[in-house]
């Protein structure tokens, strides 16, 4: 079995279902609600656990209400919190996000406050095959990613804007959101973008774009992975489990264009049920849709 360290953001997200965004200060009926856990990172450690790895998630909460319902939740979903470090008086991070009939998503999020600012602890993680980091606390993915360096292991970056360009350097492997590569260049086109950027990092770099499938760069050409077309119910957290599932593939040893066409598939499913990441996919129901499709 794989191993991923994945260090980053863990939430409660307090999801509210919508005929449409508001767009007005007023009051708001939702006409569906739910408490789940989120965050890119724990998401994406839920994901690889679900799809048969083992993760550790490395994330800083509070010792509150909150920080309580987040370690409850991944201790259920199998994830190992043994890295997680909890503040004294801190606040942990939640969100607000409505969810139209179209399944697009608003999110407001809390980042949370007074929360843990030490990396040491990053040095003495456990051993792992590969190493998964978003852009949001940039000090503790600058140490992992260093750490996947020291340990010949990969380090993925989920790169959403803002991205701090000391990661780019310190990945082997970029997957970057479309507005995280285009807030990096004024490239005419995402495939122009992509070019652009991957001859100024030195690890491979791919673009999800949802139902436009994921590019990606091979002997500085852009080629793409199409997505699995399906119907859309909600899009909440298809991106992070497309991270946490491609992370695991590579941990697996798996080439890059297979590592893609696994995550393009639990991406997909996972939009095809309400809930964030309530609906990602097992292994066996991924890999079952791959050979279907």
């Amino acid at each position: 079995m794989a191993s991923i360290l994945v260090i980053g953001m863990a939430v409660v997200d307090f999801v509210f279902g919508l005929d449409q965004m508001p767009d007005k200060a007023q009051k708001y009926r939702a006409k569906s609600a739910s408490i789940v856990g989120g965050g890119t990172a724990a998401n994406a450690a839920v994901a690889a656990v679900r799809l048969g790895g083992k993760a550790y998630l490395g994330g800083r909460l509070g010792d509150d209400h909150m920080g309580d319902l987040i370690t409850t939740d991944l201790q259920k979903e199998g994830v190992d919190i043994t890295c997680i470090q909890r503040s004294p008086g801190a606040q942990s991070s939640y969100s607000s996000v409505y969810l139209d009939a179209d399944g697009e998503r608003q999110i407001v999020n809390f980042r949370g406050a007074r929360l843990c600012t030490d990396t040491h602890w990053i040095d003495l993680a456990p051993s792992v095959d590969a190493v998964l980091v978003d852009s949001r606390w940039v000090d503790a993915s600058i140490s992992a990613l260093k750490l996947a360096r020291t340990r010949g292991i990969p380090g993925v970056l989920d790169a959403e804007a803002p991205i701090d360009e000391r990661l780019l350097a310190l990945a082997s492997h970029i997957a970057f959101s479309k507005q995280g590569l285009l807030s990096l260049t004024s490239a005419n086109s995402l495939p122009n973008a992509l070019l652009e950027v991957a001859q100024s990092v030195p690890g491979f770099c791919c673009v999800t774009d949802g139902a436009n499938g994921t590019f990606y760069v091979a002997d500085n050409k852009v080629n793409s992975v199409p997505a699995f077309p399906v119907k859309v119910i909600d899009t909440l957290g298809a991106g992070d489990i497309w991270h946490g599932a491609f992370t695991l593939k590579i941990a697996e040893g798996a080439s890059e264009q297979e590592a893609m066409v696994f995550a393009n598939a639990a991406a997909a499913i996972k939009c095809t049920y309400l809930g964030g990441r309530q609906g990602c996919p097992n292994r066996t129901a991924t890999e079952h849709f791959i050979k279907e499709k």
